[in-house]
């Protein structure tokens, strides 16, 4: 899986309710919740974001109450990838689960600045801003979570397996 985008930088502790706001959660519509994500943080984000491009956060991204319809909101937006220095436990599985693709990197965090361009190759555990010529090395996806986000999810994942055993 390989991923190129300009990058969009925010800071630590982006909790679920800035990525999608609860007064959005009255639809399970994965384009009407894009069309919010990060609006009270970022007013600008979604007039901004392109298909592919990169989200970059500090620490603890993703805290706060347990809802999938974050990680929903920011693929759906248009995010390929989200790295992070450290993401919270619960929006790292609800990430993976609806095949929204995250990585740990503080390193390429210190380093990315706001409109660079990156490229993730996920496969190899490479992140280079191709902005600055800086290389990153990260832990590649295991097998079975490469698998999940290929499908583009979990839900997807087992309806295609249980597909195959028909």
């Amino acid at each position: 899986m390989k991923f190129t985008g300009t990058a969009h930088r925010y800071g630590r502790d982006i909790d679920t309710d800035v990525i999608i706001p609860a007064r959005y959660l009255n639809t399970s519509d994965s384009l009407e919740l894009a069309k919010h994500c990060l609006e009270d943080l970022d007013t600008e984000f979604i007039g901004k974001v392109r298909k592919g491009d990169i989200l970059v956060a500090e620490e603890n991204f993703g805290c706060g109450s347990s809802r999938e319809h974050a990680p929903i909101a920011i693929k759906y937006a248009g995010i390929d990838v989200v790295i992070a220095k450290s993401f919270a436990r619960i929006f790292y599985r609800n990430a993976i689960n609806t095949g929204l693709p995250i990585m740990e990197c503080p390193e390429a965090v210190d380093a990315i600045r706001n409109g660079d361009v990156v490229t993730v190759d996920a496969d190899a555990g490479i992140i280079v801003d191709e902005t600055t010529g800086q290389t990153f090395t990260v832990t590649p996806f295991p097998p079975f979570i490469k698998d999940i986000i290929e499908h583009g999810g979990l839900v997807e994942r087992t309806i295609h397996r249980l597909a195959e055993e028909a």
